[in-house]
C-alpha cells in the first residue's frame, strides 16, 4: 500500500451489522501478501439484485458473466465473491473458464444456484487469474462469515487504495426503518462509464429487482459517472446494490413511488459519499476539486464540458502547482465541442470571479484565489451564457506521484 492519502478521512465509519448480510475477508495469495484479498458478501436468504457495469469494449470475464447472472437469475443473488489482484481482463476463454470454476464452487458450497453468485476482479490486465487459490480458500472463507465485517470486506478489495472505503445511511419506507450500507475501492483508472471500479450496496429494504435496477441507474449517474480521476474507464467497473428484504417495509411498486422517496435521497447520498471517497484516494491526489457547470444548452451539455475541465491535465497540473490559471480552463471549455459563448462566459475559483465578458475580470485581486489553491478541497465554477443546462463533477490534481504509481504498478 501506497503512503496514505492527505485527502483521506480520519477513519473508516462504523458501518452496522445488515440483517441477511454476512461477510468475509481472506488472504489467498492471488498476488499481495500479508492481506486479505479475497472477500466474499453473503446473502443466507437470498436478495433482490441490480447491477451497473463498465461499457468498456474489452470487459473482464466477470463483468461478462454479472450481466448474464443478472437476466438469468431475475435480479436475485445469494452471494458476491471479490479478489483484489488479477483483473481477470483480456484473458480469453481461460478468463471465462476461471469464472465458470469459482462461481461452481462457490455455489455448490453455499447451497444455491450458479446464477445466483456474484463475481468480481480486480487488479493487473492480461494475466490469467490463479482460482485455484480462490476455490481452495472457499471452504474458509465460508466459515469465516460474519454480521459485522465491513471493514475488513472494504480492505480486501483494495488494489492501490491507500484507505478503505464505507458508508452507511438510514431511511423511512411507509414508517419502517431501513438501513444502507456500502463499500468501494477505486483509486486509479477512474473515469466510470455506468459504475466505478467496484461498488457493493446492501440494504434490508424490501425492494423489487425491477425497481431496484432502475433505483441504481438513477442515482449512478449522478454520483459514481460525474467523478474522474484519470480519464480511463476501467475494464471491470461495478456497481452492484442488494435488498434483503428484512426490514419488513412495503415493496415500492416503481422508482417513482413516493413511499419510496427519501429511500432515494439516502441511496443518492450515499453513492455520492463513497464516489467522494474514490477521488480523494486518487491515485498521487492532494487535492479535491468540484467543477460546477452552468449556462450550458441542456444538463447533457453541462456534462460534456465540466469533464472536459475535470479531464484536462494540464487544467490539473495546473491545480497541483496551485496555479489558478484560468486561462487552462477557458482552453478546457473550447476543445469540449459543445455551445459557448465567449463573450458571455465566466469563471470564478473559490466563489472569486476571475474571467468575464471575454477576459479577466478588471483590476481583480489574485492573493485570495492564490490563497484558496493552497487548500485541500478546490471549487471552480464556469457559466458558458447559452442556456440553462447545468452539471456537478469531481476530480482531482494530477501530480508527480500519479506517474510514479503507475509507472511502478507491474514491478
Amino acid at each position: 500500500m501506497t503512503k496514505l492519502s492527505p485527502l483521506a478521512p480520519a477513519r473508516f465509519p462504523d458501518l452496522p451489522p445488515l440483517a441477511g448480510v454476512d461477510l468475509s475477508a481472506f488472504a489467498a495469495g492471488i498476488r499481495y501478501r500479508n492481506r486479505s484479498d479475497l472477500m466474499l458478501m453473503h446473502f443466507p436468504d437470498g436478495a433482490a439484485a441490480a447491477g451497473v457495469f463498465t461499457r468498456s469494449r474489452t470487459a473482464s470475464a466477470p463483468v461478462l458473466w454479472c450481466r448474464e447472472a443478472l437476466r438469468r437469475s431475475a435480479g436475485r443473488a445469494r452471494a458476491v465473491l471479490v479478489n483484489a489482484g488479477n483483473a481477470n481482463a483480456f484473458t480469453g476463454r481461460s478468463g471465462e473458464e476461471s469464472v465458470a470454476r469459482v462461481r461452481a464452487r462457490c455455489a455448490a458450497d453455499l447451497g444455491c444456484p450458479e446464477t445466483e453468485v456474484y463475481l468480481a476482479s480486480t487488479g493487473t490486465i492480461g494475466e490469467d487469474l490463479p482460482d485455484g487459490r480462490i476455490t481452495d480458500a472457499m471452504r474458509s472463507v465460508i466459515d469465516d462469515l460474519g454480521g459485522g465485517k465491513w471493514a475488513d470486506a472494504a480492505a480486501a478489495i483494495m488494489t492501490t487504495d491507500t484507505f478503505p472505503k464505507g458508508a452507511t445511511r438510514t431511511a423511512d419506507i411507509d414508517g419502517a426503518t431501513v438501513t444502507l450500507n456500502g463499500i468501494a475501492k477505486g483509486s486509479g483508472m477512474i473515469a466510470p462509464d455506468m459504475a466505478t471500479m467496484l461498488a457493493y450496496v446492501a440494504t434490508d429494504a424490501d425492494i423489487p429487482p425491477a425497481v431496484l435496477q432502475a433505483l441504481i441507474e438513477e442515482t449512478a449517474e449522478h454520483s459514481f459517472n460525474r467523478i474522474t480521476v484519470d480519464s480511463d474507464t476501467s475494464t471491470s467497473d461495478t456497481l452492484m446494490m442488494f435488498a434483503t428484504g428484512r426490514a419488513g417495509n412495503p415493496p415500492p411498486s416503481s422508482v417513482d413511488d413516493p413511499r419510496l422517496s427519501d429511500f432515494r435521497a439516502k441511496a443518492h447520498d450515499l453513492m455520492l459519499d463513497l464516489a467522494h471517497q474514490v477521488v480523494r484516494d486518487g491515485e498521487g491526489a492532494t487535492k479535491f476539486v468540484e467543477i460546477r457547470l452552468s449556462g450550458a444548452e441542456d444538463d447533457r451539455a453541462a456534462k460534456v464540458v465540466a469533464l472536459a475541465i475535470a479531464n484536462s491535465p494540464l487544467v490539473k497540473t495546473a491545480i497541483a502547482g496551485q496555479d489558478a490559471n484560468w486561462g487552462r480552463i477557458v482552453m478546457a471549455v473550447g476543445k469540449a465541442g459543445e455551445t459557448a459563448d465567449r463573450d458571455r462566459l465566466r469563471i470564478a475559483i473559490g466563489g472569486i470571479p476571475v474571467a468575464a465578458d471575454g477576459r479577466a475580470v478588471p483590476g481583480y485581486d489574485e492573493a485570495p484565489v492564490a490563497a484558496h489553491m493552497t487548500g485541500r478541497d478546490i471549487l471552480i465554477e464556469v457559466d458558458l451564457g447559452v442556456g440553462t443546462g447545468r452539471a456537478v463533477v469531481w476530480t482531482c490534481d494530477l501530480t508527480h506521484d500519479y506517474i510514479r504509481i503507475n509507472a511502478d504498478y507491474r514491478t
